[in-house]
């Protein structure tokens, strides 16, 4: 397939994270509504109250809505906004990690366990120590689990330095290094994180750290972590400025070195997305607002194939294209 699909249009679903489970594809996306609450910078907006589970045996093919999966009022430590979430499989378990305001409306991390891969799942009594902002992706390498996650304005990230929150929020300067994600080992019973997380550090060509005020390449939101012959793709959205881009390092901490655009702003405010490959080709799952009318807080999920050059660069799509 060359040209987007949009994946369920009879919903609106948004972050779509993909993963291939028992020979298939799963999808993980948000759960967009018209909440009636004004739109702000803070995203108060998006007030998601579940989640649901897809599956795909054929990308061109039909898809299954497992239905509700996980809802705020059954997490004991939920406040609101159930925001981006993915899902690992570790040990004939599956284990959903979920971004939610706990009742101080601070985000948090969460996690819920299921037998399968279209659930339900059953959330942990509490939040994940350490935890904060928004945006959980776990990556698996040799039996090890990362997981990434931050972002930016009503992601909460400005509020914290070194894993420690601030008396206030706070961005750097435009010429200082940008606000970073986040990526910590998981412990071996996938519900904590096994050491304090680090800065996910994204380079230039020269070796130097981007700028806050680079906005067309720092980071903002909408962590993804990939392999790519040997090589290891860290994604992200740009948020205000409505690119998803993509670095490269040699392992999973990093540093990670600007390459260029994955997608071009598509309709709507946010570009959120995963990576992942099928049956010998590469897709991209993200989302955009033109079936809602360009309603910026419903998204609708998406797929399109994913090519790369001879250099292992990515070929970049066009947000806008049919």
């Amino acid at each position: 397939m060359k040209k987007a699909k949009y994946l369920f249009p009879q919903d609106y679903m948004a972050d779509p994270s993909a993963h291939v489970f028992d020979g298939k594809i799963y999808i993980y996306p948000s759960h967009d509504w018209e909440s009636g609450i004004a739109e702000n910078d803070n995203g108060d907006h998006f007030n998601m109250k579940d989640y649901h589970v897809f599956s795909l045996d054929e990308v061109d093919g039909p898809i299954t809505d497992h239905g509700v999966v996980l809802a705020a009022e059954n997490i004991p430590w939920s406040g609101r906004q159930l925001w981006d979430s993915d899902v690992a499989f570790k040990d004939s378990k599956y284990y959903l990690y979920f971004s939610l305001k706990d009742q101080n409306d601070i985000f948090r991390l969460g996690v819920a366990i299921s037998d399968k891969p279209y659930g339900p799942f059953i959330p942990q009594e509490n939040p994940i120590k350490g935890s904060y902002s928004i945006d959980p992706c776990v990556f698996e390498e040799n039996g090890e689990y990362y997981i990434y996650f931050g972002g930016i304005w009503g992601g909460q990230l400005q509020r914290y330095r070194n894993n420690k929150a601030l008396e206030s929020a706070a961005f750097p300067a435009d010429n200082e290094p940008a606000l970073c994600g986040k990526v910590a080992r998981l412990r071996d019973d996938m519900l904590e994180f096994a050491e304090e997380s680090r800065d996910v550090v994204i380079l230039d060509e020269n070796g130097q750290p981007i700028t806050q005020g680079d906005t067309d390449r720092r980071f903002f939101e909408a962590s993804w972590m990939h392999k790519y012959n040997g090589k290891y793709y860290f994604s992200y959205s740009t948020g205000d400025t409505h690119l998803l881009c993509y670095a490269i390092g040699d392992n999973p901490y990093g540093p990670f070195t600007y390459k260029g655009v994955i997608l071009t702003p598509v309709i709507g405010w946010t570009t959120h997305h995963s990576i992942v490959e099928y049956k010998g080709k590469w897709y991209l799952f993200h989302h955009d607002s033109a079936p809602s009318g360009g309603r910026t807080w419903l998204r609708s999920m998406k797929v399109i194939e994913l090519e790369y050059n001879p250099d292992g660069t990515i070929k970049t799509i066009n947000g806008k294209s049919k």
